[in-house]
């Protein structure tokens, strides 16, 4: 057993934000044998409970769950903050020259390596990855998080038409490659795998349908794409697919729309997407960063709301213009007071940091299991320093909420509020 005092912040199956100023959490090992949440609650209710049990004493400080990216990719870690007119130009003139690098697993490796420690640096211990279209991208990462013993999910990009040629696959290959490394990766310890369609545009019919199939067969297997994120975008999806009703229902005609499925974006949809998305059990991954980057849009939360469907926050670098969360966080809320509806939507900073944490776990069909610190949930958690910057020190002394103080944190942290990062309850070096 280990002990942590401090405070503590954790989530309430409805969303709701549960606070201890002077908190217990107390790891231990679970069914399996593998570290989760044993205890968690009041310092003076718990402690009585476990004489005995050494305690790491920090005072001042915040145990929080550790963040969930919901749409991140691995071999766009060098193309963050490159310039381009919008998506599909960014695309050719950076992403794809820098994802056909990926067919060398040396370099896959090398990447791997330091896609990982930035996720970790900022706090982010369980990613949903798109490598590139080659297998040696997956198996490169796959590795990485292995050894370092981290939940992660990542999946092959699916790309057979309007792709250049090195990251272009090709159809009846291109699925066979998936199902191998399903078979070689899904649920090899914290791992599992996604089924990763690019977009649409992307993809050859036979393709999609393969995907499907694919989906069908391995009911325990992710499902990730994108859609409705840029206008020519969806001009693109229709005219591809003319007899769809909606660039989402593509997916859909093609049994790609189910639990554990997640779509980046999800911008320019209409409250019949909005129904499919919900009844469906899928969820969208929304990536302010990128999408205020990339001049894509803003998503509508009044419209999740209204119509409730799962969805939780991701960086999407390198779109996103970072892997911190707490900068995701506070893109989202200007995001939603912008919105696509007036008035706009004033997110509140429980909110917020849910989305990133319990949410994102509700959106991968993990919650209880991961982005909370309720029992039995897996031990990944934060030690966060709230005085780690001069002005967040002076601005989190102010805080007379639970909310102020979180919001403190997200309008001035940065990763210098991340004192220790804890995977499955050890600290990450």
């Amino acid at each position: 057993m280990k002990a942590f005092r401090a405070a503590l912040l954790r989530f309430a199956d409805d969303g709701s934000a549960l606070y201890e100023d002077d908190g217990l959490l107390l790891i231990g090992p679970g069914a399996d044998g593998r570290p989760v949440v044993r205890a968690a609650g009041s310092w003076q209710a718990l402690a009585p409970n476990y004489p005995g049990v050494a305690v790491e004493h920090h005072p001042g400080k915040l145990l929080a769950p550790g963040f969930i990216d919901l749409h991140v990719h691995f071999p766009q870690t060098d193309v963050i903050g490159s310039p381009a007119e919008g998506l599909l130009p960014w695309l050719e003139q950076y992403t794809f020259p820098h994802e056909a690098r990926f067919a060398d697993r040396d370099h896959a490796d090398l990447v791997a390596q330091v896609f990982l420690d930035e996720l970790l640096r900022h706090g982010v211990t369980t990613p949903l990855a798109f490598c590139s279209s080659h297998p040696a991208s997956v198996d490169a990462l796959m590795a990485a998080a292995r050894a370092r013993g981290l939940r992660l999910i990542a999946g092959k990009v699916l790309q057979d038409r309007h792709s250049p040629d090195g990251v272009r696959d090709e159809t009846a290959q291109s699925l066979a490659d998936t199902e191998a490394l399903i078979r070689r990766w899904q649920g090899v310890e914290r791992l599992g795998y996604a089924i990763t369609p690019r977009f649409a545009p992307s993809c050859s019919e036979a393709q999609l349908r393969g995907a499907g199939e694919l989906a069908a067969r391995y009911p325990d297997v992710w499902i990730q794409s994108h859609v409705a994120e840029n206008r020519d975008e969806i001009r693109w999806a229709r005219e591809l697919f003319p007899a769809a009703r909606s660039y989402l229902a593509v997916y859909e005609g093609f049994g790609l729309l189910r639990e554990r499925a997640v779509y980046a974006h999800c911008i320019h949809i209409d409250d019949t997407d909005r129904a499919l998305l919900r009844d469906t059990g899928a969820a969208a991954a929304v990536s302010p960063t990128s999408n205020l980057f990339l001049g894509s849009g803003f998503f509508d939360y009044e419209g999740a709301r209204r119509i409730g469907f799962r969805h939780g926050l991701a960086s999407d670098v390198g779109g996103g213009t970072s892997f911190n969360p707490f900068h995701t966080m506070l893109a989202a809320y200007c995001v939603g007071r912008e919105g696509q509806t007036k008035p706009g939507v004033s997110l509140s900073p429980q909110n917020l940091w849910w989305q990133h944490t319990a949410g994102a776990a509700q959106a991968l069909g993990l919650g209880g299991v991961i982005g909370n610190l309720q029992p039995g949930c897996e031990a990944d958690f934060l030690l966060l320093e709230p005085r780690a910057l001069p002005l967040l020190a002076r601005k989190v002394a102010q805080a007379g909420s639970l909310d102020e103080l979180l919001f403190s944190l997200i309008v001035l942290g940065d990763d210098r509020v991340v004192e220790q990062v804890y995977v499955g309850g050890a600290p990450i070096a």
